[in-house]
Parts: structure tokens; sequence; C-alpha cells
């Protein structure tokens, strides 16, 4: 049954999933464009439903999986209900309500040699949605996302993953609880310093390796530098005094994706 009014019960529920208080009670939250709800449904995401513009139809991009079936319901409603649950200007014809799903930060301490990077009180939402896709891009095995930083189901932060959030655990947590365990796994705790002396190119990421990126402003919180094994240096040849949060994280990311992947025999 279509849903044209933005009135309606079921609207008035969507919409609330723009607010992070409504997402933590209704354990869902948002997606919004043909990309995104095509890597949802290719990833095998829990999606209650997938609502489109009734007046011009399921995209032919999606039309192919509507037709498979699955566990989604597929609602047609107007280019009004579509305005009132998108965060964009300009919303695209079709959304997404996904149910979260946790995932377990046991299988990332069991993980042998495992590549994970760490979000310390990372706090926009665009660098969060962009550390999570280079993660995905770089072969990590996870992300970790610890308090403070932002919200993981954020419609800005889930844009910028560009569907990677779907690919790979992402976890949230307190990291002073967490970081004592990887430890206590194996792993070495990394993190990045202008008064570090060793590189990033110098140092052997082929073990286990947890990279903790701090905050835009402030860096590492002083309860997480305490568990920090090994701080590292990005080296710079001009005069930029330092880089953002996410391209130092791309920096690292691919320098240890390079070595366990690309490293001359």
């Amino acid at each position: 049954m279509d849903i044209l009014s933005p009135q309606n019960p079921r609207a008035k529920e969507w919409a609330q999933l723009l607010e992070k208080k409504h997402r933590d009670k209704q354990e869902k939250y948002i997606i919004e464009g043909i990309h995104l709800v095509q890597e949802a449904l290719r990833s095998g995401a829990d999606l209650e439903c997938i609502a489109f513009d009734v007046e011009q139809g399921i995209p032919s991009e999606l039309s192919p999986m509507a037709e498979s079936g699955g566990g989604a319901q597929w609602i047609g409603v107007s280019a009004a209900v579509i305005a009132k649950c998108s965060d964009t200007k300009t919303p695209q014809p079709v959304f997404a309500v996904v149910r979260k799903q946790k995932a377990a930060v046991e299988k990332l301490l069991a993980q042998k040699s495992s590549l994970v990077i760490v979000l310390d009180g990372v706090q926009d939402p665009g660098n969060v949605g962009t550390i999570i896709r280079t993660a995905d891009a770089a072969g990590a095995d996870g992300v970790i996302v610890g308090r403070g930083s932002a919200d993981i189901y954020n419609p800005k932060t889930i844009r910028s993953t560009m569907g990677s959030v779907f690919h790979l655990p992402v976890v949230e947590g307190d990291l002073t609880e967490l970081l004592p365990k990887a430890k206590k796994s194996g792993a070495r705790i990394v993190s990045t310093s202008l008064q570090a002396t060793a590189t990033c190119y110098e140092y052997d990421f082929t073990g286990p390796s947890w990279l903790l990126m701090g905050n835009e402003a402030k860096g590492v919180s002083e309860a997480a530098r305490q568990l920090v094994d090994d701080a590292l240096i990005i080296p710079m040849k001009g005069q930029a005094e330092s880089l953002n949060v996410a391209m130092a994280s791309t920096v690292m990311l691919f320098e240890a994706m390079r070595q366990r992947h690309f490293a001359r025999p």
C-alpha cells in the first residue's frame, strides 16, 4: 500500500530516524539514494523496507533486486514523504530503513595479524565516513569508533562511507576497555604524533596493528595515549603543518596495505 501523506504515522516514524535519539530507540537508521540501497541489498543488510517515489517507480538499477524478493518491503511513497525523510536539499527518489546489526568485537580480537583503525573522538561525520570507506579500500579488518566520535548512523556519516559501512565490521565501544583487550590478544596500538621520531614508512605493519586516530583538534585523548605502544610521524616535505585526520588515516592504512600485499619479495 502506497504512503502519500507526510502525516502518515509510518512516514513520521521514518522521519524520526534523522535524529540520533530515535535511531538509538528504534535500533534503525535511514540510507538514501540508489547506490547506498544497492550496496545494502548486495551485502545482505537487514532492511526493513525500501521506499521509492511512486510517480517514478522503482529505479531501474534496483528493479532486479525488487523482483528477486528478499525480506524487505517495497513501498511507493510521494515526493513529499521522501522530502520529510531526507537529510539532503535535493533528495534522491529512494531511501531504505535498515535495522542496526551489532558487529562483534570478539571476531576482530581473535583475528590473526588484524589491521584495525580506531577512532578516538573523531567528531566530523564526513571524516568518520571517509575513514570507514578508506579502511574498506585498504582491506582493513574493521573499524572501532570510540565514544565521543560522530554517530556512524548519522546520514552524513553513512553517505560518506559510500556503502563501505556494509562491507566490514564497524564497532562502537569504550576504548579504555577495548584497547587493553586488543593488546592482550597481541595487537600493537599505533598512533601518529608530531613528536615521534620513527616514520610510518619505517614501521612494520605486517603484524597485528590497531591504528589509533585522534580528535581533529586535540588529537588522541590522554586515557588512550597511555595505551599506545608505538608513536609514528607521517613525514612531510612541504610546508603544511599537519594532515586532516581522514587523510592521515589514509596514509597509514595504505602503507599497511602496501607492506602486507604489495611488498617486493
